[in-house]
């Protein structure tokens, strides 16, 4: 990856716009900027690809009882926006990124299924026989949904964007945001400064420690494992049940997961919890027992007191943020970058945004 020196003054070079955070939000974003001419920077308080879109499971969930009301626009664009955003990132990087469409096996309770309303009976001996050996009585419903290894897809990402002639700083947190004569003038880091008409903060969890301001995100702990199926297609669809949801991989890996937890920017892992997540998995699809455990990891999700996200301009002109997605990163990370690159560049984006607005929650830090 190319890496950007510390430059003196009289060597900086000026960016049209700098994004804060080299997630999979952070990094789309980019790349849709330079679509636009934009000469944009990313930077990174760590190595990019590493925090929240390393650790998420990657399933795109589309569920109009399950997604908050003001978000299911959005996530219902952004579903359908993903062949074309794989695609793209698969042939500028020469990387796969592994986009399944096999669909999700749902088990629903009784109060769930209510509230789902109708919905086509999932056939387990015939979409995943594996399934019907663990006994379990809840309804399954099959959904029309996809899921993507972010790993993958976020590698292909910053592939993407370094082709495209975006450039990246790694390991240098970002302290603040730098303004001159009311207008954002760049950013600070610990090492060092960056100049830039606009800046994007898309740190996720970190993004409410960078001033002027303090946004009202915090992190959200999920905790994870991988295992090894014991055959590549013992389980062909996302199943998602109140106790664990599993992922199957084209590779024959299988992710198990997740925790969602108040812990701070706590990422170790805790033994309990895997083993909790891994009998899930076990009692679902018995099978499992043959199955190797190759990992488990910690990530951290942005959640904000209402459980959007926070799009749009602040009371700063040129400065802008597109943090909080908690749980739907990986989702709306097609749409946001298209939404928030129209915003940045000045313009109408297509969806209403008003109910994540940076200034919905009170405080200094509003919308221009």
């Amino acid at each position: 990856m190319r890496a950007l020196k510390s430059f003196r003054m009289a060597d900086v070079k000026n960016w049209d716009v700098i994004v804060i955070g080299a997630g999979l939000i952070g990094v789309s974003l980019a790349i849709e900027l330079r679509k636009h001419g934009a000469a944009a920077l990313v930077v990174e308080r760590g190595e990019p690809g590493r925090e929240a879109s390393q650790a998420a499971g990657g399933m795109l969930v589309d569920c109009p009882w399950e997604t908050r009301a003001p978000l299911q626009a959005l996530a219902s664009a952004s579903a359908r926006m993903y062949p074309e955003f794989a695609y793209e990132l698969e042939v500028e990087s020469g990387m796969k990124v592994d986009l399944r469409d096999q669909g999700t096996i749902l088990f629903l309770s009784a109060e769930d299924r209510a509230a789902a309303g109708e919905l086509p009976t999932a056939k387990l001996d015939e979409l995943d026989p594996a399934l019907t050996e663990s006994g379990i009585h809840d309804e399954a419903v099959y959904l029309k949904e996809r899921s993507v290894d972010p790993r993958a897809l976020v590698a292909a990402a910053i592939k993407t964007a370094e082709h495209r002639g975006v450039d990246f700083s790694s390991g240098d947190p970002v302290t603040g945001i730098s303004f001159s004569d009311g207008r954002t003038s760049g950013i600070t880091t610990t090492k060092t400064s960056f100049l830039a008409g606009k800046v994007v903060n898309c740190a996720g969890a970190w993004s409410g420690r960078i001033g002027p301001h303090a946004l009202p995100t915090r992190p959200v702990k999920g905790q994870m494992l991988c295992l090894a199926m014991p055959s590549r297609t013992l389980l062909k669809h996302v199943v998602r049940s109140p106790k664990a949801y599993l992922i199957p991989r084209s590779d024959g890996r299988l992710l198990v997961g997740a925790t969602v937890e108040e812990a701070g920017f706590d990422k170790r892992t805790v033994p309990e919890t895997i083993q909790r997540l891994h009998h899930a998995a076990l009692e679902l699809v018995p099978k499992l027992r043959e199955a190797r455990i190759l990992e488990d990891w910690a990530g951290l999700r942005p959640g904000t007191p209402d459980g959007l996200p926070i799009l749009g301009p602040t009371e700063h002109p040129g400065y802008f943020v597109a943090t909080g997605h908690f749980r739907d990163g990986i989702l709306l990370a097609p749409v946001t970058a298209r939404v928030m690159s129209t915003v940045i560049e000045g313009g109408k984006p297509e969806f209403d945004l008003r109910a994540f607005a940076v200034d919905r929650f009170g405080g200094p830090c509003a919308a221009a």
